[in-house]
């Protein structure tokens, strides 16, 4: 079980907190006993683009249940005035930041499906490629530029992007488009680039990346819920799916370093959940410790 005072005392702050990977590492650093601020687009009153029903303030009280302090704010990343507001509340209610996790992705319907995948950029829709490249890159820059100040108070902040694919795997695969393929290495960058920058205030950013994932919108995807998502395996689902992992897996590998003394030996590093839970030791909900990068050539 994950320690649930690691993080206790400790502010982090999640963007992009709504659904899966970042509702999994909310709820994983609440489950460490930290302050968890989760924002995003959909609250109980207002739902994004997805029109999904999942909300921030759903994901805040997790928090509060595994332990942790949740705090909903809603904000739209891509909006720089609400991102500064955002910063200037959490600066007059907690005057620093330790965690600050970029998952902010919000293109998964503009990506398509695989019936969409590998169309040549000259046929690829113009509008919609450039609003991933949005969605995914210039909300983490903005959320960086107004919330790193705060993190940089004090040694030992840590800065986590959230992508989709190690540098390793993304050199020499193609990632489902042009535009998708830019986004997720650009990402794996922003935490080198930024990495290089906070290390000189005792900082650390490294990109981390879960596994094949089992979301919400992926059990929906398959036509099965957590509680019997093997049964798609091999029938709706590819047999890899056999090596998911759920949100909250890539939540413990977040919060295993953000309470490691020693984290900056990950600076500028680009990892995934299952190297991490192979030198931190933490497994999934229900006991699995996958780790299926090195083996997605294979399947």
């Amino acid at each position: 079980m994950p320690d649930g005072d690691a993080l206790r005392g400790k502010v982090a702050l999640v963007a992009g907190a709504t659904r899966g990977a970042g509702r999994g590492i909310a709820a994983a650093l609440g489950e460490a006993g930290a302050t968890v601020i989760c924002t995003g687009r959909t609250t109980r009153g207002r739902r994004s683009e997805y029109n999904r029903s999942e909300t921030i303030e759903e994901t805040a009280e997790l928090v509060s249940e595994l332990g942790g302090i949740g705090v909903a704010i809603p904000t739209d990343h891509l909006e720089p005035e609400q991102v500064r507001a955002l910063a200037a509340q959490v600066d007059e209610e907690y005057g620093r930041l330790d965690v600050l996790v970029n998952d902010i992705w919000g293109a998964e319907t503009l990506k398509g499906g695989p019936a969409e995948w590998d169309t040549p950029i000259w046929e690829h829709d113009l509008e919609k490629g450039l609003r991933i490249l949005r969605l995914a890159i210039d909300t983490h820059l903005i959320t960086s530029h107004y919330l790193l100040p705060l993190l940089i108070r004090r040694p030992g902040g840590l800065l986590v992007e959230v992508t989709d694919g190690t540098n390793d795997y993304n050199a020499s695969h193609y990632r489902i488009s042009v535009y998708y393929d830019l986004a997720k290495v650009a990402v794996n960058r922003l935490a080198f680039s930024q990495g290089h920058e906070l290390a000189k205030h005792g900082g650390t950013a490294l990109a981390i990346t879960p596994g094949w994932m089992r979301s919400e919108i992926m059990l929906e995807t398959f036509g099965v819920r957590e509680e019997n998502w093997r049964t798609a395996v091999g029938t709706t689902a590819p047999e890899g799916f056999g090596m998911s992992e759920t949100p909250r897996y890539v939540g413990r590998a977040v919060a295993a370093v953000a309470a490691d003394a020693e984290k900056a030996r990950w600076n500028q590093k680009s990892v995934s959940s299952g190297e991490l839970a192979g030198v931190y030791g933490f497994r999934d909900v229900d006991g699995a410790q996958p780790d299926i990068w090195p083996k997605l050539g294979l399947l």
